[in-house]
């Protein structure tokens, strides 16, 4: 399972500017990705660890990060992070 972090084109955060935002104070914890998540970092730190240690990224504003299907992970946010989100 994959993680992707990349700086978004223009033309991205105009659609991720239509997406929910989700935000959260620093903190850790498990999660599994049940759908492909695509994100766009507004303001924060984290990085994310896959549990059988062969994927790991950190991300902060102004990131696109995307988290492929199935991918079971440590969640670990360093600062309060805010994010606009879309699953599938």
């Amino acid at each position: 399972m994959k993680i992707t972090v990349k700086k978004p084109t223009k033309e991205e955060i105009k659609i991720a500017e239509l997406w929910p935002t989700w935000s959260k104070e620093p903190s850790e914890f498990e999660w599994e990705y049940a759908e492909t998540e695509t994100c766009y970092i507004l303001k924060g730190e984290a990085s994310v660890s896959s549990n059988n240690g062969e994927e790991r990224a950190s991300f902060g504003a102004g990131d696109w990060v995307v988290f492929e299907k199935g991918l079971k992970c440590v969640w670990k946010i360093e600062k309060t992070i805010k994010k606009h989100y879309n699953f599938g």
